[in-house]
């Protein structure tokens, strides 16, 4: 029986008519997919060519193929909860040692962590993570992760009377990525040995490098400061093998549900938010309870929800609707740069405030009008902010052009808290993160009303088609074996 004709949109004759459906959001916002590794999409028909190996092959016993519709799942959720514990580890891995050194070997561990989630991301948007055989390995890999977040904090050091804390965590992470490489050639089996192979590499390097970093540094250095710089060194290392080969080698990905991606990427941002609250409360427990302290939590707490906001109000489903109208075999170059790569300086961003926070709040010493921030303090709490902003706009413009007068806002207020630095740097800290979050809602209120009209259409033409997917109606694209 031959296909039925497909319009422009990729819509089947007859479906366009529905009254509950929303119109496609085209224009010149929206960027048209080609061949090349731009992030240019728009409506388009679903050919015959796209996705072709998808269709090819049979799910495997005990797995399940995602579909476009395909959300995140309650077994990915518990999943993710292991790194609101290994985030918690991270910020104080960064606190024993508030140095820049220990900021940078900080970013490397939340770097490796990063990438086991991301590799993790991308299986789980090829085969669902709750159904048979995948779900039990998902378990199984989760309780890896757990040992490898207890090991986080002891990451670089070796605690006396216990085992060697770098082993630990190198062997733990090599384990994760050897669940996950084997479940991804169980589960697809459109993967040949040449697959297998680039995707071994990376895993192979970085792993080594690792266990390098546990055991080489103090068996060939006597003086400590040179040990532990050569420790970071084979860190970084890891992580340039891991993330250049890991992307730069042709392997063959897929992003089959939009929506799958999307959430799951917003669902580790707020995990991140959530570590910082959890932050503000553990920062509290040694410090006697008074106005300046409750003050200070709840600006941290106004901060943190500004990001949230920020994140979740429009950008996040215009980057959805974005990857949704590409096929799945052209969405790697946009899930690749705008999620796998630009999301981790979001959430170093997030840590790195999240640091600062924990270390002003700390400070506090009941309230003193001496309770001052200066240093790494504020280049940690402000920094971490500008970070988060300015790569959130490196996101928008990479994979959506919509709203691109929210920028600029982002941009002055990025530039605002920079000059301000030098003027708080020994100032306050209560009035430090009152100008903090001044300018963090200022700049929520100013977004809102500069693209206020837009804003509104946006949201509601996506939220719309998330609502017709659900119902069964379709979103305006069509995954070829759904034809």
């Amino acid at each position: 029986m031959a296909r039925p004709a497909v319009d422009r949109v990729g819509r089947r004759p007859g479906r366009e008519s529905h009254p509950d459906r929303p119109a496609p959001l085209t224009g010149p916002h929206w960027r048209e997919c080609r061949r090349d590794t731009s992030p240019r999409c728009e409506n388009r028909p679903v050919t015959s060519n796209d996705d072709a190996s998808e269709r090819g092959h049979p799910a495997p016993p005990g797995t399940q193929k995602v579909a476009e519709s395909t959300s995140s799942t309650t077994s990915e959720l518990f999943f993710d909860l292991v790194f609101v514990f290994a985030f918690v580890q991270v910020t104080t891995l960064v606190t024993n040692e508030f140095t820049v050194h220990g900021i940078v070997n900080g970013l490397l561990v939340l770097a490796i962590l990063w990438w086991a989630w991301s590799i993790s991301v991308w299986v789980a948007n090829r085969v669902r993570a709750d159904f048979g055989l995948t779900r039990a390995a998902v378990l199984a890999v989760t309780a890896v992760l757990f040992l490898l977040a207890i090991s986080t904090r002891d990451a670089f050091e070796d605690e006396p009377g216990g085992v060697k804390g770098p082993l630990v965590f190198a062997t733990c992470y090599v384990a994760v990525r050897v669940f996950m490489l084997a479940l991804r050639w169980y589960a697809l089996p459109e993967m040949t040995v040449q697959d297998l192979v680039v995707l071994t590499l990376p895993l192979l390097g970085g792993g080594s490098l690792l266990f390098g970093a546990a055991l080489v540094p103090h068996r060939v250095f006597d003086i400590e400061w040179q040990a532990n710089l050569a420790q970071t060194a084979f860190w970084g290392a890891a992580v340039i093998v891991d993330f250049g080969l890991g992307m730069a080698l042709p392997a063959r990905r897929r992003v089959l549900s939009a929506r799958h991606w999307a959430e799951r990427h917003g669902l580790i941002v707020l995990v991140a938010l959530g570590e910082s609250i959890i932050a503000i409360g553990l920062s509290s427990l040694d410090v006697p309870i008074s106005w300046w302290l409750l003050w200070a939590s709840a600006l941290g707490l106004v901060v943190a929800a500004a990001l949230e906001w920020l994140y979740f109000d429009v950008v996040a489903l215009a980057g959805e609707q974005s990857l949704r109208r590409c096929p799945p075999v052209r969405r790697v170059d946009l899930a690749r740069d705008g999620y796998t790569y630009l999301h981790l300086p979001m959430i170093a961003g997030i840590i790195l405030y999240a640091v600062g926070l924990k270390e002003v709040i700390t400070d506090a010493h009941g309230g003193t009008r001496a309770w001052t921030v200066d240093g790494l303090e504020l280049y940690t709490l402000y920094g971490g902010v500008v970070l988060f902003l300015l790569t959130h706009i490196a996101f928008q413009l990479r994979i959506t052009e919509i709203l691109r007068t929210i920028i600029w806002p982002r941009l002055a207020a990025v530039v605002i808290l920079v000059a301000l630095i030098p003027f708080t740097d020994g100032g306050h800290a209560l009035a430090a993160l009152g100008q903090l979050a001044v300018c963090c809602v200022g700049l929520v209120v100013v977004e809102v009303i500069v693209a206020n009209g837009q804003r509104e259409q946006l949201r509601e033409a996506i939220l719309m088609h998330r609502a017709t997917e659900e119902s069964g109606m379709g979103t305006g694209w069509s995954h070829p074996a759904d034809m």
